[in-house]
């Protein structure tokens, strides 16, 4: 991936809902996550979650095992601050997703919204899918959310990959099987649209 260093930055000068991403709720991924009936017990982690809520709303579903990933220490204290106590049932971990030891066969879902379409090399790819495939348990699901065919092509300031379903399913190989896509036309801060697919996928 980019450095470390852009994403700290990214985060130290601008606010949560200043970056074009921003989501004030992760709604369509909660609505694909509630639509699984996973165990409230059940080992969850958000891949690059920024700042994102997603962590505060599952906690309010009654989640009780997720894990937070994300590249930038400075993205994870905006979360940490906004939870207050509650970021103590969280589990956060400051990483780079294509170079991290994750726990093999533990996560029942993986949920990322917009870091892969920032793996350009197909090296860093690789080893994201190899990490996804590991950790993840059997029958286990990834909720993937990228920019779609229509989106844009670049994303702060970074060159980005566009995916459809049947692209992204490659990426995954036979190992996982696509179980429903969405897209969505994302409305940013600045009062721009941009093409968002969600891919749900179950580990073989």
């Amino acid at each position: 991936m980019e450095s470390k260093a852009h994403w700290e930055n990214i985060y130290q000068t601008k606010k949560a809902d200043q970056v074009s991403w921003f989501q004030s709720h992760l709604a369509k991924s909660l609505e694909f996550i509630l639509e699984l009936g996973l165990p409230k017990d059940g080992a969850i982690i958000d891949v690059g979650a920024g700042a994102s809520t997603l962590p505060d709303d599952l906690l309010a579903k009654g989640f009780r095992n997720i894990t937070v990933l994300d590249i930038s220490a400075e993205a994870l204290e905006v979360s940490k601050n906004r939870l207050v106590d509650k970021a103590k049932q969280i589990t956060w971990l400051e990483a780079d997703i294509t170079n991290v030891p994750l726990k093999n066969n533990h996560y029942q879902l993986w949920h990322d919204r917009a870091v892969f379409h920032f793996l350009t090399n197909p090296k860093e790819r690789k080893k994201y899918t190899q990490t996804l495939k590991d950790s993840l348990l059997k029958e286990g699901y990834a909720l993937i959310a990228t920019f779609g065919p229509n989106g844009p092509l670049k994303c702060s300031g970074l060159e980005i990959v566009r995916y459809s379903s049947e692209s992204l399913q490659r990426e995954l190989k036979e190992e996982f099987e696509l179980k429903k896509h969405f897209l969505e036309n994302h409305k940013t801060p600045f009062e721009t649209t941009q093409e968002f697919l969600y891919c749900l996928f179950q580990k073989k």
